[in-house]
């Protein structure tokens, strides 16, 4: 029989401090750019996801971040009047609309990205291929998808 004392409500209690601790420390490197453009975690989520998933539609990027059309169209304003991404109406589906970065919302985006590359590069390059598959694996595990 395995042995799960790592099931403790304490040692859980103390797990969820380390992902909220991970999370701030995570974002604080983004949060500082952001603020120089008045923006906030909403506006960086909407530009990561944009980034990793090139033309991503509107209607998946309510369902990945979760949220209501009108929480989405108020970052979107907001994105747009920075001039941080554009829209491409479907070619088959003249309703549907694909989200790019523009140059510059890359930009920003590769601004943010490179400090948070930077903490994260540090921890994997720290670990052990098995610690990173096994850390990944809980992650997906921990994704409510």
């Amino acid at each position: 029989m395995k042995d799960h004392q790592y099931l403790r409500d304490q040692q859980l209690k103390e797990f969820v401090e380390k992902i909220f601790t991970t999370y701030r420390e995570t974002f604080s490197d983004a949060k500082n750019i952001l603020d120089k453009y008045s923006l906030g975690i909403a506006h960086h989520k909407v530009l990561h996801l944009v980034s990793l998933y090139e033309g991503i539609t509107i209607s998946k990027l309510l369902k990945k971040l979760k949220v209501t059309k009108q929480s989405l169209n108020r970052v979107l304003k907001d994105l747009i009047e920075l001039e941080t991404i554009i829209f491409k109406k479907d070619k088959k589906d003249s309703r549907i609309k694909h989200v790019y970065l523009s140059e510059k919302g890359l930009k920003l985006f590769n601004e943010i990205f490179s400090k948070q590359k930077r903490r994260i590069y540090k921890a994997l390059i720290n670990s052990n291929s098995k610690e990173v598959l096994y850390f990944n694996n809980i992650l997906n595990k921990l994704i409510d998808e």
